[in-house]
């Protein structure tokens, strides 16, 4: 079944699922506050209109924006997109936020009729272009049914985590809490190494095949050997994802101190000035501290 589908946020992610959809034979439409964005969707076969005139006849909205904030702008901010959606239609919303978050803006959807699946993703921009991500969902039976075809063409994996809202966005907590924590451990391990003589290229060669091998060390890990530092995930995502999980861990009267080590590298990262880079530039806040020179900067 095709559909009318708009995805709001043609960032990394957010374009690489518009294509999916697109691909997958979707009237699909793409958003976003850069105008050059969208304008290379559009010349790649995406459909053309202004999402005010579009949303009554969508049946899909695909929000990949950037935090809650942006999430509620889109649905209920001044040219709000939640009250000009027909009734039946679904919101996948796929942004990091917090579970009680997700329930707010579920509970304001089916206020309108509209369905809201609280959907974050992971797998990053190349899954995310091949139709191949992750998703951690939940909803009602009935968002279920009304987002498959843009999770067929989007996805390879959904794990459906209940009917009720907050779930995929606890779950993705969890994803994000490991995902950080295990970017900054690559980054100080591998600069560990260099202090005692061991290449970043022989840490890559070596650990990835070793018990201290995590996914991100193998996809990130390869970024600082080659000195390339082109943001498929940046820098500034961690402050905010990693906020996130200690806002829900205070919430909860649970201690998260090496989430809280790891937020730290990544705010010291973004204070030189390393935002917008790839995360595994955090790496440079360890080469800084300790006096080292990492691949591809001048000695």
């Amino acid at each position: 079944m095709t559909q009318k589908t708009a995805v709001i946020g043609l960032g990394s992610m957010g374009y690489g699922m518009a294509s999916s959809c697109l691909r997958a034979g979707h009237t699909t439409y793409g958003f976003d506050v850069v105008e050059q964005r969208m304008s290379q969707f559009r010349s790649e076969g995406g459909a053309a209109g202004d999402l005010q005139d579009v949303a009554s006849e969508l049946d899909a909205a695909v929000l990949v924006v950037l935090n809650a904030a942006q999430t509620e702008g889109v649905l209920f901010g001044a040219a709000g997109l939640a009250p000009n959606l027909r009734k039946g239609a679904v919101v996948l919303a796929c942004a990091t936020v917090p579970p009680d978050f997700a329930r707010d803006m579920a509970a304001r959807c089916a206020e309108r009729g509209v369905h809201y699946l609280d959907a974050p993703i992971s797998g990053g921009s190349i899954k995310a272009a091949a139709g191949e991500l992750s998703v951690m969902a939940a909803g009602s039976p009935e968002a279920f049914a009304a987002a498959s075809p843009v999770l067929d063409a989007t996805a390879t994996t959904v794990f459906e985590l209940g009917d009720e809202p907050g779930a995929g966005s606890a779950m993705k907590a969890v994803n994000q809490l490991l995902a950080g924590v295990h970017i900054a451990a690559m980054a100080e391990a591998m600069t560990f190494g260099m202090t005692q003589g061991v290449k970043p290229e022989q840490f890559l060669e070596v650990i990835s095949k070793c018990a201290g091998a995590s996914w991100m060390l193998e996809n990130r890990a390869p970024h600082i050997v080659a000195g390339d530092y082109t943001p498929h995930s940046m820098v500034d995502i961690w402050p905010k994802d990693l906020g996130i999980v200690l806002d829900i861990a205070r919430q909860a009267k649970f201690g998260a101190p090496v989430t809280a080590a790891a937020l730290q590298q990544f705010l010291a990262a973004s204070g030189m000035g390393l935002g917008g880079e790839d995360d595994a530039a955090v790496a440079k806040v360890y080469a800084r501290n300790a006096g080292l020179t990492l691949p591809g900067e001048e000695t």
